[in-house]
């Protein structure tokens, strides 16, 4: 069965990073881990091709050598997959879909054939054995979850490492907390579900024998959902995987109670990790505990994250304005917040529901939808209605987006950044093409920018004050233009 995967465009969005990676000459920030792990769990005598649409196009000729198409996909995705579909089906190829978007919306799309719902280790192992015997249903699904020791190592040769500027990883699955927006637990689950150390050993040596040096995504909801398994187990195992390697910086995504754990935290910067992404939400304590995020209250978020710079870890956060309990006053409070912590990469969305989550079965009940969310944080878009009014709500929001992707305040939040951050020991090997990017941010930021002033300023004050963070003084400025490209496309509604 000649199985050709196919992973839909991610349009121009605050993750995508697109501004940024024309710097280093790279054409997407991450390859679609979900779609390599499942080509894993087919059979191994199935021909494969993967097509990431975001990097390489798709051609009539990959659909005509193909015998089936597996598509796996996020919201945000959603119109580059109806396109993906009608051009499948039009070659009269069967379509197998699944992931996050088709397990929360499978009503939406009728014409695909097979939907592989929720986790594929469960529901794709019944589908072949139907599809074999001549039988296959339309819908698999599961309200189990998956012993992660069932979950193969992704294939990586189906891509071209090179296109990419970091590759991914998965430790675990699952979340302890229950915040009201987030629909992790309902895919996932409450329980933190781990790989072994010796499974994640296997899958960086992986990587790194076919020569990948350089960053690398722990895509886990919360890392640190069961801190003693990492401290007794994967922590220490990769601390002495890193030993005789060069390169391979990590980064993930926790909860801010990592800050409550010095120990962890320095065991985290000594396996490698640089940066962790933290959902702040919101610094008002009566918008936290309506959102049920419980891990936020009652504790000095400013004086947390800080915490957490200082160990070693740059913090990317998440913040949400919409809260039923925010009032105007909100606006000025996380702008206000958002400067004073030094996190340079701020996630600002407008509250959005998810399908599946608490909030969206609340909202449904008090007739406050407005269809399905577009599945892009920063996009200026909701699908609820908000207490306080959506002119007062998209005012406010562009407000915020405006202030702190301003060259002036941006570059300030960097300074406030560099000052608080202490550089890990880990380090990426020479790259030239990001040797390049320095010479080609001094043109396209330092000539012909907008915030060229505070380019110069900021690498000169850098030079002379943390000179071993100039390469990430250069980085930063770089993720500060697409930031500001973004808010340009989707807040003002101007094109880049």
């Amino acid at each position: 069965m000649k199985t050709l995967f196919i992973y839909p465009e991610i349009p121009e969005t605050f993750w995508s990073f697109k501004y940024a990676l024309k710097f280093i000459r790279k054409k997407s920030a991450y390859p679609p881990l979900g779609l390599l792990t499942v080509a894993g769990l087919l059979p191994e005598a199935w021909p494969k091709l993967l097509v990431d649409v975001n990097v390489d196009e798709l051609t009539d000729a990959d659909l005509e050598w193909a015998d089936m198409v597996f598509i796996g996909a996020m919201g945000i995705q959603r119109e580059s997959v109806k396109e993906i579909i009608d051009r499948a089906k039009a070659a009269k190829v069967k379509v197998v879909a699944g992931g996050p978007l088709f397990t929360g919306e499978p009503e939406a799309f009728e014409a695909v054939d097979h939907l592989v719902l929720n986790e594929a280790e469960l529901t794709l192992a019944p589908f072949l054995a139907d599809l074999q015997k001549g039988q296959a249903k339309r819908v698999y699904e599961t309200s189990e979850f998956c012993d992660l020791k069932q979950t193969p190592t992704p294939v990586w040769e189906l891509v071209n490492m090179k296109k990419y500027a970091s590759m991914s990883i998965q430790f675990s699955r699952g979340c302890p907390f229950n915040c009201e927006f987030c629909n992790v637990t309902t895919l996932f689950g409450h329980r933190s579900r781990m790989k072994t150390p010796e499974a994640i050993i296997a899958e960086l040596d992986r990587l790194y024998n076919a020569g990948w040096k350089s960053n690398i995504f722990f895509v886990d909801d919360n890392f640190i959902g069961n801190r003693r398994y990492l401290k007794t187990r994967l922590l220490p195992a990769l601390i002495e995987w890193r030993k005789d390697k060069k390169g391979c910086v990590f980064y993930t995504e926790a909860s801010i109670n990592l800050a409550d754990d010095p120990e962890l935290m320095n065991m985290m910067v000594k396996a490698g990790f640089d940066s962790v992404f933290i959902g702040i939400e919101s610094p008002d304590e009566d918008s936290l505990a309506e959102c049920r995020k419980t891990q936020n209250q009652n504790r000095d978020l400013l004086s947390n994250v800080h915490a957490i710079q200082r160990a070693g870890l740059q913090v990317h956060g998440g913040f949400i304005v919409g809260f039923d309990s925010d009032t105007a006053s909100i606006f000025q409070q996380q702008i206000d917040f958002i400067q004073k912590s030094g996190i340079v990469t701020a996630m600002v969305g407008m509250l959005q529901a998810p399908s599946g989550t608490h909030l969206f079965e609340r909202l449904q009940k008090e007739g406050r939808l407005r269809g399905s969310m577009s599945g892009d944080n920063v996009d200026g878009t909701t699908n609820i209605v908000p207490r306080m009014g959506l002119d007062t709500l998209h005012e406010g929001y562009r407000l915020i987006m405006e202030h702190i992707y301003s060259p002036k305040h941006y570059y300030f939040r960097v300074k406030v950044f560099l000052n608080e951050y202490r550089l890990p020991e880990a380090r990426l090997p020479f790259d030239f093409q990001r040797f390049l990017a320095l010479f080609r941010s001094s043109v396209w930021l330092g000539i012909f920018g907008k915030e060229r002033f505070q380019y110069w300023r900021l690498l000169i004050w850098t030079l002379f004050r943390r000179p071993r963070l100039f390469s990430r003084a250069v980085n930063l400025s770089i993720y500060g233009y697409h930031f500001r490209k973004i808010c340009e496309l989707h807040i003002r509604g101007t094109s880049p």
